[in-house]
């Protein structure tokens, strides 16, 4: 078996249908197999499984576990030299997995590359990153990368037209070799969704394997999705949601440690302070406008009932 290509579903019918039928007709000479593992989609995604792709082992939950728990599922039976993570709302074009087997199968220490992603309007979206510190997110927030220069976690600057060995890759379009998987295991249960594939680049890299970005396929990337259908995940926004800042928490004290976590919390409360102050300026001391205090409120709150970072909610 050459890869195993893996999903998780959760109310995503027909783009599920979608994604699924363009892996198959991007596939030509290569042996797959494919696993849907649903998380207790509330729409016809099983139905839909059953009669569409008989062929695709399917397993269902009666819960939904998150998306790290769940593509961890089809490992105990995946057969493929790689495995292959492809999100719902990602379609591939029809050379994307036939490109990244054989770039994979040519550069033996790549252990785990993605691709150039695209939104659906064609704009270039997050594909080759760098790994997050307390430093370049306090800068991300305030806007003062654009005085003080660092490794950001996005770099936009090139054209992202060549191959670049960077930090980690999105898990929408992810192939990682199965040594990878067999010396460092997949994701780590403790993220329920975000930061599992920063902390599995992170694990794997310290391993001495090189996380490559790879620009010659794209794969059109809708994002957020399964996210939308969910109001707990999107109660605050997507970007500032507790399901975030609660695995930012867990991956800063399991790689970075203890006192990087506090510093992190330090600088996310003077930033929010600097938030604060450009609302209220903005709005013309306008109080009922100013929302950044609810980010920093269930920041703290989610600093103490994780533990600080060392014990998961979800």
């Amino acid at each position: 078996m050459d890869i195993s290509i893996i999903f998780v579903s959760y109310n995503t019918e027909e783009l599920t249908k979608k994604a699924i039928n363009l892996v198959k007709q991007s596939v030509t000479d290569l042996a797959i197999e494919i696993f849907v593992i649903d998380n207790a989609s509330k729409d016809n995604s099983v139905e839909m499984l059953k009669r569409e792709f008989p062929e695709v082992h399917l397993i269902v939950n009666t819960q939904n576990v998150g998306f790290g728990r769940a593509n961890n599922q089809a490992l105990a039976t995946a057969k493929g030299e790689y495995i292959l993570l492809v999100n719902t709302d990602a379609f591939v074009e029809p050379d994307t997995i036939q490109k990244t087997y054989d770039f994979m199968q040519k550069n033996p220490g790549t252990g785990i590359l993605g691709v150039k992603l695209l939104g659906r309007d064609g704009v270039l979206q997050p594909s080759c990153r760098y790994f997050n510190t307390p430093w370049n997110v306090f800068l991300h927030r305030t806007g003062l990368d654009k005085i003080f220069k660092c490794q950001m976690v996005d770099d936009f600057s090139w054209d992202h037209a060549s191959v670049r060995n960077c930090d980690w890759v999105p898990g929408c379009y992810y192939l990682v070799r199965r040594k990878v998987v067999d010396q460092v295991g997949l994701f780590d249960p403790r993220y329920f969704l975000y930061y599992e594939e920063v902390d599995h680049c992170f694990a794997t890299k310290k391993m001495g394997w090189q996380v490559t970005y790879y620009p010659d396929t794209t794969v059109i990337h809708i994002g957020g999705e399964s996210a939308k259908s969910d109001n707990k995940i999107t109660t605050l926004g997507r970007q500032v949601s507790a399901l975030q800042i609660e695995s930012e928490l867990i991956y800063f004290r399991k790689n970075l440690g203890l006192l990087m976590t506090i510093l992190h919390l330090s600088l996310f409360n003077i930033s929010a302070m600097i938030i604060i102050a450009k609302q209220l300026i903005i709005s013309r001391f306008n109080f009922n406008k100013i929302v950044e205090h609810k980010n920093l409120s269930l920041f703290w709150k989610l600093f103490f009932s994780t533990n600080m970072g060392s014990k998961p909610l979800h």
